[in-house]
């Protein structure tokens, strides 16, 4: 019986990880560096998501970025007491960007807000050794676009803040999101287009979203080796967009598709972003979650992807 397409894709990639192996085992010794992003933990003190991340095995953490204005959010001195008091690190930092602070918006006190609020996200990082910095070209929660000018003023407010990220050593990472979330900047190929128009050393990184990829991609897979060195971290979910094992993504070809573009070095994040099916995930920050369930989504999380590499690798 003839594959479908999909799984002819599927069979390129695996035809190329297992040359891979064969070939060059070296570039396998190293695992993939896990992450979480601690946003889809709500209203939780850091201390009480670092220690669950801790007991879980987790070494890096992606901070929410809450610095909303000058009074809010995390402050450096403690977040760097309670990371180093359970040996965690930063990967990253998510960057919120709602129509409040819309680096697109037709309001120009909005796109002000949004090049301020990076101003503060980008000083934070730095500060809290973060490797990347997530940016959304357009507001999440706003899938219909203002007019056809929102690109380009997305771009030129990123601009302007574009050499703060070389200043202070900080990779912008374009995130492509889904287009019943987002009005623009849907897939990997937009990220890049987006990314070229902002023509910026400071700008040349994406963030990947497999749960967005499901519905934007015609292969997950593929989009990943599109990518290639310019993602530097991938959010992840099954296809529910809840843990890991509990829907029917194809993990194995995901990080398949990681090793064949050397995603498993320095630098380079797998950060598990489970927020279930919600039409605006940002509401997710604002709510008391349960703990006990919160320790079950990191545990199955992270189990399930750890198996199902070392069963790739072995």
């Amino acid at each position: 019986m003839k594959k479908q397409n999909f799984e002819e894709k599927n069979e390129r990639i695996r035809l190329a990880f297992e040359d891979l192996k064969k070939q060059h085992p070296e570039r396998l010794k190293r695992r993939i560096q896990l992450s979480w992003s601690n946003w889809v933990f709500g209203l939780e003190d850091l201390e009480d998501s670092v220690k669950r991340l801790e007991k879980a095995g987790v070494r890096f953490i992606e901070l929410h970025g809450n610095h909303y204005g000058q009074d809010l959010g995390y402050k450096v001195d403690r977040t760097l007491e309670v990371l180093k008091s359970h040996g965690m690190e930063v990967s990253g930092v998510c960057g919120m960007f709602s129509p409040d602070n819309d680096l697109s918006s037709s309001h120009p006190i909005q796109r002000q807000a949004a090049i301020d609020y990076l101003k503060r996200e980008i000083e934070f990082t730095s500060a809290v050794k973060g490797t990347y910095l997530l940016v959304v070209p357009g507001a999440v929660g706003r899938p219909q676009p203002y007019d056809n000018a929102e690109f380009d003023r997305s771009v030129e407010s990123l601009k302007i803040v574009a050499d703060l990220f070389l200043k202070y050593s900080i990779k912008a990472a374009i995130e492509p999101i889904r287009s019943a979330e987002v009005s623009f900047v849907h897939t990997v190929d937009d990220a890049k287009k987006y990314i070229k128009a902002v023509n910026h050393p400071g700008v040349q990184r994406i963030n990947g979203d497999v749960y967005h990829m499901l519905f934007e991609e015609s292969h997950i897979g593929e989009a990943i080796i599109d990518a290639g060195e310019q993602l530097i971290n991938l959010h992840i979910a099954d296809s529910n967009r809840r843990a890991l094992g509990d829907g029917s993504m194809d993990l194995d070809i995901i990080i398949m598709s990681l090793y064949l573009i050397n995603f498993n070095r320095e630098g380079h994040f797998v950060t598990p972003e489970p927020l279930g099916p919600l039409a605006n995930p940002y509401s997710a920050m604002n709510f008391k979650q349960d703990k006990k369930a919160l320790d079950l989504l990191v545990m199955k999380t992270v189990s399930y992807f750890k198996e199902r590499e070392e069963m790739l690798l072995s």
